[in-house]
Protein backbone atom coordinates (compact mmCIF):
# COMPACT_ATOMS: atom_id res chain seq x y z
CA UNK A 1 0.00 0.00 0.00
CA UNK A 2 2.28 2.74 1.31
CA UNK A 3 5.59 1.35 0.31
CA UNK A 4 7.17 2.67 -2.87
CA UNK A 5 6.05 -0.10 -5.18
CA UNK A 6 7.19 1.66 -8.30
CA UNK A 7 10.68 1.80 -6.86
CA UNK A 8 11.08 -1.85 -7.74
CA UNK A 9 8.98 -2.00 -10.92
CA UNK A 10 9.66 0.63 -13.58
CA UNK A 11 6.29 1.63 -15.00
CA UNK A 12 6.05 5.10 -16.52
CA UNK A 13 2.42 6.16 -16.58
CA UNK A 14 0.27 7.19 -19.49
CA UNK A 15 0.53 10.82 -18.47
CA UNK A 16 4.16 10.80 -19.52
CA UNK A 17 5.67 10.78 -23.00
CA UNK A 18 6.68 7.44 -24.44
CA UNK A 19 9.54 6.29 -26.62
CA UNK A 20 13.07 7.45 -26.03
CA UNK A 21 12.07 10.10 -23.49
CA UNK A 22 10.31 7.53 -21.30
CA UNK A 23 13.22 5.09 -21.57
CA UNK A 24 15.70 7.80 -20.60
CA UNK A 25 13.59 8.84 -17.65
CA UNK A 26 13.21 5.24 -16.50
CA UNK A 27 16.97 4.64 -16.79
CA UNK A 28 17.67 7.75 -14.74
CA UNK A 29 15.09 6.75 -12.14
CA UNK A 30 16.63 3.28 -11.83
CA UNK A 31 20.09 4.80 -11.34
CA UNK A 32 18.74 7.13 -8.64
CA UNK A 33 17.08 4.22 -6.82
CA UNK A 34 20.22 2.11 -7.01
CA UNK A 35 22.35 4.95 -5.71
CA UNK A 36 19.99 5.73 -2.86
CA UNK A 37 19.83 2.08 -1.85
CA UNK A 38 23.58 1.56 -2.02
CA UNK A 39 24.90 4.87 -0.70
CA UNK A 40 22.05 6.93 0.74
CA UNK A 41 21.09 10.47 -0.16
CA UNK A 42 24.16 12.28 1.26
CA UNK A 43 26.55 10.22 -0.89
CA UNK A 44 24.46 10.21 -4.08
CA UNK A 45 25.83 12.44 -6.83
CA UNK A 46 24.77 13.53 -10.29
CA UNK A 47 27.97 11.93 -11.57
CA UNK A 48 26.88 8.58 -10.14
CA UNK A 49 23.49 8.87 -11.82
CA UNK A 50 25.10 9.79 -15.13
CA UNK A 51 27.48 6.83 -14.99
CA UNK A 52 24.80 4.29 -14.09
CA UNK A 53 22.07 5.61 -16.37
CA UNK A 54 24.17 6.30 -19.45
CA UNK A 55 22.79 9.84 -19.60
CA UNK A 56 25.34 12.65 -19.74
CA UNK A 57 25.45 14.78 -16.62
CA UNK A 58 24.93 17.93 -18.70
CA UNK A 59 21.57 16.50 -19.77
CA UNK A 60 20.75 15.58 -16.18
CA UNK A 61 21.39 19.13 -14.99
CA UNK A 62 19.47 20.62 -17.91
CA UNK A 63 16.38 18.42 -17.50
CA UNK A 64 16.33 17.79 -13.74
CA UNK A 65 18.26 20.74 -12.34
CA UNK A 66 20.40 18.64 -10.02
CA UNK A 67 20.19 15.91 -7.42
CA UNK A 68 17.02 17.12 -5.69
CA UNK A 69 15.17 17.17 -8.99
CA UNK A 70 16.37 13.67 -9.81
CA UNK A 71 15.15 12.28 -6.50
CA UNK A 72 11.81 14.07 -6.76
CA UNK A 73 11.22 12.77 -10.28
CA UNK A 74 12.13 9.22 -9.23
CA UNK A 75 9.39 9.40 -6.62
CA UNK A 76 7.00 10.89 -9.15
CA UNK A 77 7.62 7.96 -11.48
CA UNK A 78 7.19 5.49 -8.63
CA UNK A 79 3.69 6.83 -8.11
CA UNK A 80 2.67 6.12 -11.70
CA UNK A 81 2.43 2.36 -11.34
CA UNK A 82 -0.72 0.29 -11.66
CA UNK A 83 -0.90 -0.80 -8.02
CA UNK A 84 -4.44 -1.20 -6.67
CA UNK A 85 -5.62 -1.84 -3.10
CA UNK A 86 -6.92 -5.28 -2.15
CA UNK A 87 -10.56 -6.27 -2.48
CA UNK A 88 -11.06 -9.28 -0.18
CA UNK A 89 -14.77 -8.75 0.31
CA UNK A 90 -14.53 -7.39 3.86
CA UNK A 91 -13.02 -4.40 5.60
CA UNK A 92 -11.22 -6.71 8.02
CA UNK A 93 -9.56 -8.58 5.17
CA UNK A 94 -8.70 -5.45 3.22
CA UNK A 95 -7.08 -3.70 6.20
CA UNK A 96 -5.06 -6.82 7.07
CA UNK A 97 -3.92 -7.15 3.46
CA UNK A 98 -2.81 -3.51 3.38
CA UNK A 99 -0.90 -3.79 6.65
CA UNK A 100 0.74 -7.06 5.65
CA UNK A 101 1.91 -5.54 2.40
CA UNK A 102 3.79 -2.88 4.34
CA UNK A 103 5.32 -5.43 6.69
CA UNK A 104 6.31 -7.79 3.87
CA UNK A 105 7.93 -5.01 1.85
CA UNK A 106 10.16 -3.92 4.70
CA UNK A 107 10.98 -7.45 5.86
CA UNK A 108 13.28 -7.94 2.87
CA UNK A 109 16.35 -5.64 2.99
CA UNK A 110 16.52 -5.61 -0.80
CA UNK A 111 13.01 -4.22 -1.24
CA UNK A 112 13.23 -2.01 1.85
CA UNK A 113 16.39 -0.20 0.79
CA UNK A 114 14.90 2.22 -1.73
CA UNK A 115 11.82 3.36 0.24
CA UNK A 116 13.92 3.71 3.38
CA UNK A 117 16.40 5.87 1.46
CA UNK A 118 13.59 8.05 0.14
CA UNK A 119 12.35 8.69 3.67
CA UNK A 120 15.88 9.58 4.75
CA UNK A 121 16.25 11.91 1.76
CA UNK A 122 13.05 13.70 2.76
CA UNK A 123 14.70 14.77 6.02
CA UNK A 124 17.59 16.35 4.10
CA UNK A 125 15.88 17.88 1.09
CA UNK A 126 12.67 19.92 1.10
CA UNK A 127 12.04 19.04 -2.52
CA UNK A 128 12.39 15.34 -1.74
CA UNK A 129 10.03 15.84 1.22
CA UNK A 130 7.44 17.48 -1.04
CA UNK A 131 7.74 14.60 -3.51
CA UNK A 132 7.41 12.02 -0.75
CA UNK A 133 4.28 13.72 0.61
CA UNK A 134 2.79 13.78 -2.88
CA UNK A 135 3.61 10.12 -3.40
CA UNK A 136 1.93 8.99 -0.20
CA UNK A 137 -1.04 11.31 -0.67
CA UNK A 138 -1.69 9.69 -4.03
CA UNK A 139 -1.12 6.17 -2.66
CA UNK A 140 -3.42 6.71 0.32
CA UNK A 141 -5.96 8.22 -2.05
CA UNK A 142 -6.06 4.97 -4.01
CA UNK A 143 -6.72 3.08 -0.77
CA UNK A 144 -9.76 5.11 0.25
CA UNK A 145 -12.00 2.89 -1.89
CA UNK A 146 -11.45 0.16 0.71
CA UNK A 147 -13.34 2.22 3.27
CA UNK A 148 -15.92 3.46 0.78
CA UNK A 149 -16.81 -0.15 -0.02
CA UNK A 150 -17.06 -0.92 3.69
CA UNK A 151 -19.51 1.94 4.22
CA UNK A 152 -21.61 0.64 1.31
CA UNK A 153 -21.65 -2.85 2.87
CA UNK A 154 -22.62 -1.47 6.27
CA UNK A 155 -19.31 -2.43 7.87
CA UNK A 156 -18.40 1.17 8.67
CA UNK A 157 -20.55 4.12 9.76
CA UNK A 158 -21.61 6.69 7.22
CA UNK A 159 -19.31 9.70 7.40
CA UNK A 160 -16.17 7.63 8.11
CA UNK A 161 -13.05 9.53 7.05
CA UNK A 162 -11.52 7.05 4.58
CA UNK A 163 -8.19 8.86 4.37
CA UNK A 164 -7.74 8.81 8.15
CA UNK A 165 -8.55 5.11 8.30
CA UNK A 166 -6.02 4.00 5.71
CA UNK A 167 -3.33 6.13 7.32
CA UNK A 168 -4.08 4.63 10.72
CA UNK A 169 -3.30 1.15 9.42
CA UNK A 170 0.28 1.87 8.41
CA UNK A 171 1.04 4.51 11.06
CA UNK A 172 2.10 2.12 13.88
CA UNK A 173 4.22 0.15 11.43
CA UNK A 174 5.97 3.26 10.15
CA UNK A 175 6.56 4.37 13.75
CA UNK A 176 8.53 1.19 14.37
CA UNK A 177 10.32 1.26 11.04
CA UNK A 178 11.42 4.89 10.97
CA UNK A 179 11.23 6.28 14.52
CA UNK A 180 12.01 3.55 17.03
CA UNK A 181 13.81 1.40 14.40
CA UNK A 182 12.13 -1.83 15.47
CA UNK A 183 11.38 -4.77 13.17
CA UNK A 184 7.86 -5.36 11.91
CA UNK A 185 6.20 -8.60 10.94
CA UNK A 186 2.80 -9.95 9.96
CA UNK A 187 1.71 -10.33 13.58
CA UNK A 188 2.24 -6.62 14.14
CA UNK A 189 0.56 -5.87 10.82
CA UNK A 190 -2.50 -7.84 11.88
CA UNK A 191 -2.53 -6.02 15.21
CA UNK A 192 -2.45 -2.65 13.47
CA UNK A 193 -5.30 -3.71 11.20
CA UNK A 194 -7.40 -4.94 14.13
CA UNK A 195 -6.87 -1.69 16.00
CA UNK A 196 -7.95 0.33 12.96
CA UNK A 197 -10.99 -1.89 12.42
CA UNK A 198 -12.05 -1.56 16.06
CA UNK A 199 -11.79 2.22 15.83
CA UNK A 200 -13.77 2.26 12.60
CA UNK A 201 -16.66 0.20 13.97
CA UNK A 202 -16.73 2.35 17.11
CA UNK A 203 -17.19 5.44 14.96
CA UNK A 204 -13.85 6.97 15.92
CA UNK A 205 -13.22 8.12 12.35
CA UNK A 206 -16.65 9.64 11.74
CA UNK A 207 -16.52 13.37 11.08
CA UNK A 208 -19.52 15.67 11.39
CA UNK A 209 -19.10 17.15 7.92
CA UNK A 210 -18.81 13.78 6.17
CA UNK A 211 -21.72 12.32 8.11
CA UNK A 212 -23.88 15.31 7.25
CA UNK A 213 -23.00 15.00 3.58
CA UNK A 214 -23.83 11.28 3.52
CA UNK A 215 -27.17 11.76 5.29
CA UNK A 216 -28.26 14.76 3.28
CA UNK A 217 -27.64 17.18 6.13
CA UNK A 218 -28.97 15.16 9.05
CA UNK A 219 -27.21 14.18 12.23
CA UNK A 220 -24.00 12.13 11.95
CA UNK A 221 -24.23 8.36 12.16
CA UNK A 222 -22.39 6.94 15.13
CA UNK A 223 -22.27 3.36 13.89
Amino acid sequence: MTEIEGAQTPAPGSRRPGGRTARTRAAVRDAVLTGLAEHGYPALTVEYVAEHSGVHKTTLYRRWGGLEGLVADALDLAGEDAWAPPDTGSLDGDLRALAREVADSFADPATAAAPTAFVAAAFQSERAADALRAFYAERFGRCEVVVDRAVSRGEAPAGTDAGAVVRSVSAPLFLRLFVTREPVDRALADQAARAALTAVTAGAFVTDSLAADSSGGGSPAAG
